[in-house]
């Protein structure tokens, strides 16, 4: 192919080709309830709009020296939507969405795929599933955005995005990024420069001690942050740690309204994602199959991406409306041992408060991208080093907080599931949209029969504090 129809993935998108197993498919999936919705209006809107981004036309190949981007030279859309009649039930809903995650996308088309079931209760509702490689979730948030305006007769004014070669410039920022960061801007640019040689020789010793210390302070912030990260105990074995068996069941909330959440929060002085992860912690705390006795000792992790963008220096930052993978991990430390909800999420609140200033997440993002470039054999060791930190993964997708309208059609609800790498086998998600928070579950047969208890005790953890006041006794 020629140089426009082909080039290399940046190493944050191919990690996620690297790092796939057959039975963890490393996919998003978004299922969007879309009143009114109907086949030929969903064929336009893909076709003009969502198309618009150049690189859901391409798939990726992996050919010497690594993966590339290749145009796809028969695609059709018709390969990328179907349309299921089904009138289905809200329960034969979650069986079908559960059955689709298992279906695996053809690896000789752009591995990407929409299903519509216009006829279904409640409701359209619209499915995909977007391998990671091709964006995460903030960009697909991104796109949904765009492409969803707030007024049902609003249209799309700016969307879409030319497939360009990026490695290049990509690498020659990184390249200068780490020999600032090595150089500390070169002693700060200037302290101990031109204008400085007329100073007094004291004086330029001293802003040349100042600056070596601002070196070494910085250098073992990050040693002391690796080894942490490095060192950080594996999680302790228990139920939601097992050989998994390649099937997933998902299930999903009603609506729950976000001002339940805030009224705890105001009334405990933490914040709404504190609550929202003290509720996944109750539910995992009943799933370990831990002994009350051993709970003290037990140390279970949650994985919770995080946006790096604006922590990048400017040359690395994508551009607006691009696609791609810009998120780094943190490991959030559950309090399964917590005796009550308020301990909980005060401790919730401690560890989210430590990871805030934690160079955590951009340590992640640099050792994922490296995966591609680890020879295979190797390349277990360095996954391990995730795996084994987090029993389950907990997304939090801060949706719009209006309602926003596709093809002229009201959606209603919104939900992300995001995979869960190596041996992870259960992954929970968070969506706010439109005044509304949900709670989403996908899990492997071999961790949760059912994932829609789960859901249930996650929200049983809000209902102990039904008007945003925590009991008496907990006070």
């Amino acid at each position: 192919m020629s140089h426009e129809q082909s080039h290399l993935l940046l190493p944050a998108d191919s990690a996620w080709l690297a790092l796939e197993r057959p039975e963890n498919p490393m996919t998003i999936t978004v299922m969007l309830r879309v009143d009114g919705l109907t086949a030929p209006r969903l064929r336009e809107f893909l076709q003009v709009y969502w198309l618009a981004w150049e690189r859901f036309r391409f798939m990726p190949v992996q050919r010497s020296p690594g993966w590339w981007w290749e145009q796809d030279p028969v695609f059709d859309l018709k390969h990328h939507l179907d349309v299921v009649l089904d009138r289905f039930s809200p329960d034969e809903l979650q069986d079908w969405v559960s059955a689709r995650l298992n279906q695996p996308l053809p690896l000789y088309r752009p591995r990407w795929k929409f299903w519509l079931a216009p006829n279904a209760e409640g409701g359209a509702a619209l499915l995909l599933r977007l391998h990671h490689c091709y964006a995460d979730g903030l960009s697909l948030l991104g796109i949904f955005d765009r492409l969803c305006p707030p007024s049902p007769q609003q249209h799309p004014a700016l969307y879409g995005a030319a497939e360009t070669p990026q490695l290049a410039r990509w690498s020659t920022a990184a390249k200068a990024w780490l020999e600032r960061l090595v150089a500390n801007e070169t002693a700060t640019r200037g302290e101990v420069g031109v204008t400085d040689a007329e100073a007094p020789a004291t004086d330029r010793m001293q802003q040349a001690g100042r600056s070596l210390e601002r070196v070494a302070a910085n250098g073992l912030k990050l040693l002391n942050e690796i080894s942490e990260f490095l060192v950080e105990p594996a999680d302790t074995p228990s139920d939601l740690k097992r050989p998994l068996l390649g099937r997933r069941q998902c299930r999903w909330s009603e609506p729950v309204p976000l001002a339940r959440f805030r009224s705890v929060a105001d009334a405990t002085s933490v914040t709404i994602n504190d609550v929202l992860l003290s509720c996944v912690a109750a539910a995992v705390r009943s799933r370990l199959g831990i002994e009350a006795a051993e709970l003290d000792d037990a140390v279970l992790h949650a994985a919770v991406p995080v946006d790096i963008r604006s922590r990048l220096p400017a040359d690395l930052q994508p551009e607006s409306g691009s696609l791609g993978n810009y998120f780094g991990t943190v490991f959030v430390p559950l309090p399964v041992d917590g005796e009550s909800p308020l301990e909980r999420l005060y401790r919730i609140k401690h560890e989210t408060r430590r990871l805030k200033k934690s160079w955590q997440p951009g340590i992640a993002w640099g050792l994922v991208a490296s995966a591609s470039a680890i020879p295979e054999p190797w390349r277990q060791p360095v996954a391990d080093v995730f795996y084994r930190k987090a029993s389950a993964v907990v997304s939090n997708v801060p949706g719009t907080p209006e309602t926003r309208y596709m093809a002229g059609c009201r959606i209603t609800e919104q939900m992300f599931w995001v995979p869960q790498a190596g041996d992870i086998g259960l992954g929970v998600s968070i969506v706010s949209y439109a005044g509304q928070i949900q709670f989403g579950v996908v899990a492997d047969e071999a961790i949760m029969a059912d994932p829609s208890e789960f859901l249930a005790d996650c929200l049983q953890e809000l209902q102990c504090f039904p008007h945003g006041r925590w009991p008496q006794g907990e006070l």
